[in-house]
């Protein structure tokens, strides 16, 4: 036996059942008006539905001849709750990012400035030695 969670997720997996879903958002609808969109057959649409129907994403009904499917939502609102947990983990996850980042720019921009400041000595030392250079005389040769 499988978890809720598990069967929602497994339902979810194939694009075929999410496009199905995205329709009945709109309300409900037929098995006939659910394979419309579909090049695939009217047995395998059934069996899409069946697994809709045992996640508990789906309820379908009676009336006659008509066999309408719903959209029922608790199986999703199991899911984003589950996918809400984890939303919050990412969000701290990139706020310590963006913390640690900023951390290390502003060290990175310290160092570049002290290696500047230290490039700007090395400059005006060699320019002073450059000075005392050309100001000894060398001795002439006879």
């Amino acid at each position: 036996m499988t978890d809720q969670l598990s069967e929602t997720f497994g339902a979810l997996a194939d694009p075929t059942r999410r496009a199905i879903l995205a329709r009945l958002v709109s309300g409900e609808a037929s098995v006939t008006e659910l394979a419309a969109p579909f090049q695939i057959s009217m047995p395998a649409i059934s069996r899409h539905l069946k697994v809709l129907e045992r996640a508990g994403l789906i309820a379908r009904a009676r009336e006659a001849q008509w066999r309408p499917c719903r959209l029922q939502p608790k199986p999703l609102q199991d899911v984003a709750g589950w996918v809400e947990n984890y939303r919050q983990f990412w969000e701290q996850s990139f706020d310590r990012l963006d913390d640690y980042l900023r951390e290390l720019k502003a060290q990175a921009q310290g160092s570049k400035k002290e290696r500047s400041k230290k490039e700007r000595s090395k400059k005006q030392a060699s320019k002073k030695s450059q000075k005392e250079k050309k100001h000894v005389r060398k001795p002439r040769k006879n």
